[in-house]
């Protein structure tokens, strides 16, 4: 598994918000400026955080974003899959020759690589993350 530049950010921006927003939501500038993320660019990662149910909004004066649901019941795997489409290996189709039948094998190596980092990204919550100060 491949976590890209989006799933990073998002996980930021989500740590930023797990940090910030326990007193009232946090505007999305605020989060942009504290992470060195361009606005527009947060706003599409929210966007998708949103849709996939981890991020409310509040409108008006004092509006902003705050965690859909406890900090300690969102993994790091949700956050990432909301945003990234991943790059996922496909299975090798059957070979002849030695060559691809090397490929085959490795192609099972990476599988099971991809299925212990889901797993890793499964197990931490956002609240680990928060709570880690090394």
């Amino acid at each position: 598994m491949r976590i890209s530049t989006k799933g990073r950010h998002a996980v930021m921006a989500m740590v930023d918000l797990a940090c910030n927003a326990k007193e009232k939501p946090v505007p999305l500038a605020e989060v942009a400026e504290r992470q060195m993320i361009s606005l527009s660019y947060l706003e599409q990662l929210i966007a998708k955080l949103k849709k996939a149910g981890l991020v409310k909004s509040t409108r008006g004066p004092g509006g902003g974003y705050v965690l859909a649901q406890p900090a300690d019941q969102m993994s790091v795997q949700q956050i990432v899959m909301a945003v990234d489409t991943g790059v996922s290996r496909q299975p090798a189709v059957p070979h002849q020759t030695e060559a691809q039948t090397a490929r085959r094998l490795t192609d099972r190596l990476w599988q099971k690589m991809d299925a212990e980092v889901q797993k890793f990204l499964k197990s931490v919550t956002l609240d680990d993350v928060t709570q880690s100060k090394d």
